[in-house]
C-alpha cells in the first residue's frame, strides 16, 4: 500500500511537471494576465515558499491593434519574460468600437503577426490565439458568422507559417455555456457550422484552446462532466475526433470560479481537485486560470489580486491548494 501511494504521488508530480522536447521544466499552471508588465509578478503569485523559481510558466495575454505602436516596451518585457521563465500565448485582438470588437481585415492579421515576428520571444515556440469566444456576436464585429470566422482563422494560420514554422496557432476559444440566440450561438452549433463551411479548417489549429468554466454561473463542483463544467475541453476533444484525425494537445486559457458566498468556503477544494483529477490529465498542457488583476471592474470576482495589488480569496485558495500537494511531494521526499 505505502509503494502504491508513493508511485500515485509520483505520478502526479510527472504531470504538474510537463517537459517539452528541450527538457525544459515547464508548470502546468500559470495565469491569464491583461497586459504584459504582471508577468514576473503573475508568476511569483503561484511559487510556494520561492520553489520552483527555474521553472517555466504560461501566462495568457491579449495584443490588441492599439499595442502595435508599442514594439519596444513588448520587446522589453519578453527580454524579461526569458530571464523569468515565462511563456506567452498571446491571443490576437482588434479594437473595441460600438460596443463590440472589431472584425479583423487580412490588414489587421498580417499587422498583428509581423509585430509579433519582429519579437524575440522567450523560447522557440510562438503560441497565438486566433481571436476570442466568436461565438458571442460582441467578440466578432456584432454578428454571428462562424463563415468569416473560420475564413480569418485560415488565414491567420497560414500567414503566421509562413513567417515562422515556430508559431503555434490556436482558434478562438469558444464560449461553451452560451446558448443559440440573436446574439450568441450554441458552441458545437458554432463550431459544426465553421466544420460545414470548411471540412479542412481545424487542420489548421495547431493545438486547441479552450475556456472550460465550472458553470452556470461560474460557481458549479468540480465533479460535474457535462460541456459547461471543467471538463468541457473533453466534449471539445471529442467533436474534433469525430471531424478530424488530428489528436491535439489542450490550453486552457480561461477558466476559474467567481468568488461569492456559495462558492468562497469550497474554493481551496475546488482547486485541488481540479489539480488532481482534471488539469494533469489527457492532453492538457497549460491551465491559464482568468484572471491575474481584474479589478475593479466587471471581473472582480474572478481576480486573483485586488486594485491595489493584494491577493485576493481566489489567490489564498489556489495557492493553499498549491501548498497542500508540495507539502504531499515533500511527504513523498521524506518518504523515500
Amino acid at each position: 500500500m505505502k509503494r502504491l501511494f508513493t508511485l500515485y504521488i509520483a505520478i502526479f508530480f510527472l504531470f504538474l511537471t510537463t517537459q517539452n522536447a528541450a527538457a525544459r521544466e515547464t508548470s502546468i499552471m500559470g495565469m491569464h494576465v491583461l497586459n504584459p508588465e504582471e508577468f514576473s509578478a503573475a508568476k511569483n503569485s503561484l511559487l510556494i515558499d520561492g520553489e520552483n523559481q527555474d521553472q517555466w510558466y504560461y501566462m495568457t495575454v491579449p495584443l490588441t491593434l492599439n499595442d502595435l505602436e508599442d514594439l519596444p516596451r513588448w520587446q522589453k518585457l519578453f527580454t524579461e519574460a526569458r530571464e523569468t521563465h515565462v511563456i506567452p500565448i498571446v491571443r490576437l485582438a482588434t479594437r473595441y468600437e460600438n460596443g463590440s470588437w472589431q472584425q479583423p481585415t487580412r490588414k489587421d492579421i498580417v499587422d498583428l503577426i509581423t509585430f509579433l515576428q519582429k519579437l524575440e520571444w522567450p523560447t522557440e515556440e510562438r503560441h497565438i490565439i486566433a481571436f476570442n469566444e466568436v461565438n458571442h456576436s460582441k467578440e466578432w464585429g456584432g454578428e454571428i458568422d462562424p463563415n468569416s470566422y473560420a475564413e480569418a482563422f485560415r488565414f491567420t494560420s497560414n500567414w503566421a507559417r509562413s513567417l515562422n514554422s515556430s508559431f503555434i496557432v490556436m482558434p478562438a476559444a469558444m464560449d461553451l455555456a452560451a446558448p443559440n440566440g440573436r446574439s450568441t450561438s450554441e458552441a458545437f452549433n458554432y463550431l459544426s457550422s465553421m466544420y460545414n463551411f470548411d471540412p479542412e479548417i481545424f487542420t489548421y489549429a495547431d493545438a486547441w484552446n479552450s475556456h472550460s468554466y465550472p458553470n452556470p454561473g461560474f460557481s458549479t463542483s468540480p465533479t460535474k462532466t457535462d460541456k459547461m463544467s471543467l471538463r468541457g475541453f473533453k466534449h471539445e476533444l471529442a467533436f474534433l475526433a469525430d471531424k478530424t484525425e488530428n489528436t491535439l494537445p489542450v490550453y486552457i486559457t480561461e477558466t476559474g470560479w467567481e468568488d461569492s458566498r456559495s462558492t468562497r468556503p469550497w474554493l481551496s477544494s475546488y482547486y485541488e481537485y481540479a489539480l488532481q483529477h482534471i488539469w494533469t490529465k489527457d492532453k492538457v498542457v497549460a491551465v491559464t486560470p482568468f484572471i491575474y488583476k481584474g479589478s475593479p471592474g466587471p471581473f472582480s470576482g474572478f481576480s486573483f489580486m485586488t486594485a491595489d495589488d493584494q491577493p485576493t480569496e481566489q489567490l489564498d485558495a489556489l495557492r493553499r491548494a498549491l501548498a497542500h500537494i508540495f507539502q504531499q511531494q515533500r511527504l513523498l521526499s521524506s518518504v523515500e
